[in-house]
Order: C-alpha cells, then structure tokens, then sequence
C-alpha cells in the first residue's frame, strides 16, 4: 500500500515538473500580461496581437521558414531514417552494432558541437547559405531519431513474411513496398512526428547556421525577446504550439491504438 502511494505521488510530482510549467504559460496567455497577473481581467488581447502586432509580418514570416524546414527536413529525413534503418537491420551482428553505435553519436553528442561541424563542413564545401544549408542541418540530426523509430518494428517484424513475398515472384523493390513498408508504418509516422517536432523545436544549429536574414520561430523569439523582453502574445503563441502538437500526438496514438485493436480483432476471428 505505501509503495502505491509513493509511486503514484513521485509520478504526481514527475508530471507536474513537466507540464505545470506550461499549463502557467497557457492560462496567463489569458491575461494580456507579462508580469504573471490578471490586473488586465481576463482578455484575448494577446491573441488578437499575433494578427495585429506591428510584428506580425516579421513573425508570419519566420513561422514559414520554419514550416518549410521542418516539412522538407522531416520528409527527407524520414526516407533516409527508413532505408537506413532496413539497411542497417540487414547487416550482421557485429557489424550492425557497430552502425547502430555511429547512428547514436549525433543524438549522444551535445548539439553546439554538431552545430559548429556543420558550420565549418558548409563553409569548407562551400554549400549555399540561406534555407539550404539549414535544411541539411536538420536533416543530419533528425535521421538518427528515424533509425532508431523505425529499428523496433523490423526486429518485430517475422522476417518470413519478406521471404515469402520473393518467393511468390514478387521482386525485391516490389516485396519491400508492398510488404515490408506497411508493417513499419507506425514506426515511420512515429520518426516523422518526431523529426518534425525536433526540427521546429531547434535553435542551437539553427542559429550557429542562418544568415541572410533567414529567421525561424526560435531565432526570432530569441532576438526579439532579447532586446524587448517577454510580450503577452508570446504567452499565446507558445500556447498554440503546445495544443496543436499535442492535438496531432493524440489523433496519432488514437490511430495506433485503433488499429491495434483491430489486428487483435482480426486474430481472434
């Protein structure tokens, strides 16, 4: 009984560390204010201001950069991630573990020492400035993230499957895509939710790697708080980010759970 309620009161106080944080940030969104008080009442002024700010062009601007980033990125690094992870899955033993070790390095390693190689690779090769080279970027710390989503379904997966495929004439490329794919997707939507989350989340590479006046959400919050200070309708956006990501994780686990259920369904019929 008492490790019951220790257990349930550390994972009380675990998610309230996490999200507390954040369920502040939402309801203060409320207020209009940036000193944590409702003085102004309850009001949607700081929303009205994402539309109405003298910003607003600066910042609808830099919510495209950073959407167009983190769908290239994401998408590209999804592919990559995939064909890798089968890749990497069909190797042998010794080697695989050495190639799996390599693929942790970039998420292992601290991110201002990747920023900075990536920074010293674009300038020695000479890769254009401006969304290109922070699109590689992304695409360099994201894949790893798609290995590793995409690695616990083809360990699940029976490989007979795949081998019956070939041996019903289907061919390899065709056995793979018809096959082999759509057992992985849920590990392949779960390594793009993540790629995109990551690539809009980063600042560190980012900002070691814009130029040209490129800004993203995070470079332009970083700026334009550093030299005006935490305005409400900040409060606001952080709020819609957080909802809208965590609208899209609920539609996806929903999605994996239904169709686990309906697998079951099947097995038993």
């Amino acid at each position: 009984m008492v490790k019951k309620l220790f257990a349930k009161g550390y994972l009380c106080v675990i998610l309230a560390v996490l999200y507390l944080p954040i369920i502040l940030i939402i309801v203060y969104s409320f207020s209009n204010s940036s000193n944590f008080s409702f003085a102004k009442g309850f009001s949607f002024g700081a929303y009205e201001a994402i539309v109405t700010s003298p910003q607003t062009p600066k910042l609808m601007k830099a919510l495209e950069n950073t959407f167009i980033i983190a769908a290239v990125s994401s998408v590209a690094a999804t592919i990559l991630g995939t064909l890798a992870a089968i890749g990497i899955f069909t190797m042998k033993s010794k080697l695989r573990g050495l190639v799996e070790n390599i693929n942790q390095l970039p998420i292992i390693n601290s991110e201002i020492v990747m920023a900075v190689s990536l920074m010293l690779f674009f300038v020695t090769f000479k890769i254009p400035a401006g969304l290109t080279r922070l699109i590689l970027g992304h695409i360099s710390f994201c894949t790893p993230y798609v290995v590793l989503s995409v690695m616990p379904k083809l360990v699940q997966m029976d490989p007979n499957i795949y081998e019956a495929a070939l041996d019903l004439g289907a061919s390899p490329f065709k056995a793979m895509i018809k096959v082999l794919f759509p057992m992985l997707v849920p590990g392949i939507v779960s390594g793009f939710v993540m790629s995109f989350t990551l690539s809009m989340d980063d600042f560190i590479i980012t900002q070691i790697n814009k130029s040209g006046g490129i800004e993203t959400l995070s470079t332009y919050i970083y700026e334009d708080v550093r030299i005006k200070g935490m305005e409400p309708f900040w409060f606001a956006i952080f709020s819609i980010i957080f909802v809208v990501v965590l609208g899209i994780m609920l539609i996806i686990n929903l999605y994996n759970t239904r169709k686990k259920k309906e697998q079951s369904e099947e097995k038993e019929v």
